[in-house]
């Protein structure tokens, strides 16, 4: 394990991008037990992406310009619906005392769609981390799910921190309901800024 390795996958995680948004939405709106959640359903949203990669799918999303385009358009869709939802009073991001388990169970599937219909995972895979397998690598899908592993503690760590200060602050906002509606606002004008930034992208 590089440092090097370390150190960019560190930057990777921490910048803020459609997980992160949705952790410290979760927290804000939720509190603390639904922001380690969200962390963790945008962790496991890592997954597929891992698993096409090994089986050779990823390569195909990073060659097709159709197959990419229909992955980060239902990408774009889902984020445009997070950003009405977060407009919503009774939206999937809205303020809740004690939430039910039926709405942590939200948290959790929303983390993961979020992360899967994010198509630059496919390509992190396919191109980034094979930079750090040696050529001469004796078992080279051991060593992918060895920095993949890394990859994904990180992000949970990382964006834990991010749900947790966030729901530090939690009480601060639910107790203004003039902050809590910009925050709504905030919230869903990142989710259409980031949906369009997908849109925008290029493989």
């Amino acid at each position: 394990m590089t440092l090097e390795f370390l150190l960019i996958t560190l930057i990777i995680v921490a910048s803020p991008g459609t997980g992160v948004v949705y952790t410290l939405a979760a927290g804000l709106s939720r509190g603390g037990r639904a922001s380690v959640l969200a962390a963790f359903a945008c962790t496991l949203g890592i997954v597929p992406h891992l698993i096409a990669a090994m089986m050779g799918l990823a390569a195909v999303l990073h060659t097709s310009a159709l197959a990419y385009d229909i992955v980060k358009y239902a990408g774009v869709a889902y984020l445009l619906w997070m950003a009405w939802q977060s407009l919503r009073e009774h939206g999937v991001l809205r303020v809740e005392k004690t939430p039910d388990a039926r709405s942590a169970w939200r948290v959790v599937i929303d983390g993961i769609l979020v992360n899967i219909l994010n198509p630059k995972l496919s390509i992190f895979f396919v191109a980034f981390l094979p930079q750090f397998i040696a050529a001469d690598e004796a078992h080279p899908l051991l060593r992918m799910l060895e920095l993949s592993g890394v990859f994904m503690a990180m992000t949970f760590v990382v964006f834990a921190i991010y749900g947790l200060f966030a729901a530090a602050m939690r009480e601060h906002v639910v107790s203004r309901p003039a902050v809590m509606t910009w925050m709504r606002r905030t919230f869903a004008a990142a989710f259409v800024a980031l949906g369009a930034r997908l849109a925008l992208q290029e493989r």
